[in-house]
């Protein structure tokens, strides 16, 4: 399949709660990822424990070459029932998306996922099976370029109940307001979990009833970027530092002075740098014919590490945004890599720069080493497909 997966989920605790009784988990195989969202019976801890011990369950059977009938047919029988309700302690979603361009949709008691194909909700041919006297719902479908699946807690679709709704939000209107806000724009999944996850902020007036989640997978074309950080450790490796990242698909960014010089000069062309300074702590860019962006590097890569690890712990508020929106360098890497980035690529000299090393400590903790391995954990973290090569 020519397509990549844009992800990004995000959870709304419950008012009054630390601990989100839903849990998401994020899977690779050699022939698929795999989504799955649990939602624990209830709220706090014991909902939180439900929610990652089912997670957990399918993620290490599906780890180790279960197919996921097996899977939901352990977790069915596995799962307790609650003597009073009668239901499940944990309900989940799960989908796998096939490197074929296939899916496999199931569901054990959580709303529908929605799926928005050419601006219209496309209604998913579910079969139901009974195992253990539970019902699971299952589907295969083909998958198409852009595509979005939105997995959602039934948090979602009970926003509003007793405030703005007498019965909640429910999945039809939830699903249009999806519909609505996939068609308006090419929303990238982050942007549309937050307007998610705010119009359930609203809907609950600022103070959840439950635990909420909302899960987005978008099918896009593969979107290379490529990093080139810090000098080579030796000079005769700057031209082939350049080549591999000259003819490497994708954007191309240069982060750090000594790095634009070095593809300046293998380049034959001009940097100019610019005159808006609009962050006193981040320095201006600078242009250069060939490349996408070029950036300081320390402050600027140390600014983006650190917005990349808000992004992933969940911030995604209109601050967060704006945040990311704005015009410096650091938001710039930042915005790519979040928004516009499937595959990530970096180029990395190891020369050593005295202005980066504490008196006594080995290279590989130099600031500059760890700002690539952060940025590169940070990366995976949102299902990027990252690579790091050293020079």
């Amino acid at each position: 399949m020519s397509m990549s997966l844009d992800v990004s989920w995000k959870s709304l605790n419950k008012h009054g709660e630390e601990l989100c009784g839903d849990t998401v988990g994020i899977l690779k195989n050699d022939d698929s990822d795999i989504f799955i969202l649990s939602d624990g019976m209830g709220s706090g801890v014991k909902a939180n424990i439900l929610s990652t011990l089912t997670t957990k369950i399918l993620g290490t059977m599906l780890r180790d070459g279960a197919n996921i009938q097996d899977c939901v047919e352990t977790i069915a029988k596995t799962l307790p029932v609650c003597s009073v309700r009668h239901v499940a302690y944990s309900t989940f979603t799960i989908l796998q998306i096939f490197k074929d361009g296939h899916a496999y949709v199931v569901e054990y008691d959580n709303p529908g996922c929605v799926l928005i194909r050419d601006k219209k909700v496309v209604k998913i041919p579910y079969e139901t099976h009974v195992i253990e006297g539970k019902k699971i719902r299952d589907c295969s479908l083909k998958v198409e370029m852009d595509d979005y699946f939105v997995l959602m807690s039934d948090g979602v679709i009970h926003a509003g109940v007793g405030n703005l709704m007498s019965f909640g939000w429910g999945w039809a209107k939830a699903s249009e307001y999806i519909k609505k806000a996939c068609t308006m724009s090419k929303i990238s999944s982050p942007r549309l979990v937050s307007v998610l996850c705010r119009a359930c902020m609203d809907l609950y007036l600022d103070s959840p009833g439950d635990d909420t989640t909302v899960a987005v997978i978008h099918a896009v074309k593969s979107k290379h970027v490529n990093i080139f950080t810090g000098p080579p450790q030796s000079y005769d490796d700057d031209a082939v530092l350049m080549r591999d990242f000259m003819t490497s698909p994708g954007k191309k960014i240069v982060s750090g002075g000594t790095s634009a010089n070095i593809a300046a000069r293998i380049l034959k062309k001009k940097i100019v740098a610019s005159i808006k300074y609009n962050d006193p702590e981040i320095p201006p860019i600078a242009s250069l014919e060939g490349v996408d962006l070029v950036t300081e590097g320390v402050l600027t890569l140390n600014r983006c590490a650190n917005m990349l690890e808000q992004y992933n712990k969940g911030d995604l508020t209109d601050k967060f945004f704006d945040s990311l929106d704005a015009d410096n360098g650091a938001a710039m890497i930042a915005k790519i890599l979040v928004e516009e980035c499937t595959d990530l690529h970096m180029f990395v000299g190891k020369a050593m720069n005295a202005a980066h090393q504490n008196v006594g400590l080995p290279f590989d903790l130099s600031i500059r080493m760890r700002l690539v391995d952060k940025i590169r954990q940070e990366c995976e973290k949102m299902g990027k497909n990252v690579t790091v090569k050293y020079y």
